[in-house]
């Protein structure tokens, strides 16, 4: 119902085409990309069945084995501000230039999509310092959060789950930009309530245009 809605109001605009992601093989497939999963939350992803324990492991273990340090390791990194945002915008432009297929974004429509909104959208970059003391951006990493209703269980009522969103990186390595997501999609989305279990972990950038992917669910 809700796609037949947005395919309606996109009409309107005189538009009778687009992409659009499916879980599913159907014609005319532009791309592929292989969604990982990171639980942040380990306990609760099992509570609520979306995991399950691994054979020979108990939940000690399995919360050991996905802790994450108690805060970012980037130096310099902090939430996305609309004064970065024409900045960012260019770099992201320029970083998106190597994929086969991207968008080119505006600023406006950068300033929309990736101004941090609590519960929505989550934005941050890396500032460093240069000669003189002026201080440039040299990296972002961003993610988004969805929400579930999670039916027939008495301890746990939603899951939350945070997907890696845009990103470019000139100093800072992309393992480590997506370490620093995961650690702050745990505190931001998560802690108390519910992580996304996700997607952070390729070092390397995908051949194909990034698509959003999890982070964590808990």
């Amino acid at each position: 119902v809700l796609i037949r809605e947005i395919t309606r109001r996109v009409n309107l605009h005189g538009i009778f085409q687009a992409c659009y992601t499916a879980g599913v093989v159907l014609p005319k497939p532009l791309a592929r990309c292989r969604y990982y999963h990171r639980s942040l939350n380990p306990k609760k992803l099992i509570e609520v069945g979306f995991s399950r324990l691994a054979p020979r492991m108990t939940m000690v273990r399995t919360i050991k084995l996905y802790a994450l340090p108690e805060g970012p390791q980037t130096r310099g990194l902090r939430p996305l501000r609309e004064a970065d945002c024409e900045t960012c915008c260019a770099m992201l432009n320029e970083h998106l230039k190597r994929y086969a297929l991207a968008p080119q974004l505006s600023v406006p429509e950068f300033r929309h999509w990736m101004l941090p909104r609590p519960n929505v959208v989550y934005s941050y970059v890396v500032e460093a310092e240069g000669p003189g003391g002026a201080r440039t951006i040299t990296d972002m990493v961003s993610f988004y959060s969805l929400s579930s209703t999670i039916l027939g269980n008495d301890k746990h009522r939603t899951l939350r789950a945070a997907y890696c969103y845009y990103y470019f990186y000139t100093k800072t390595s992309l393992s480590a930009l997506i370490t620093d997501a995961l650690i702050l999609a745990k505190r931001q989305v998560c802690a108390p309530r519910h992580a996304p279990s996700r997607r952070l972990a390729a070092a390397q950038p995908p051949p194909s245009p990034p698509a959003p992917h999890h982070l964590i669910r808990a």
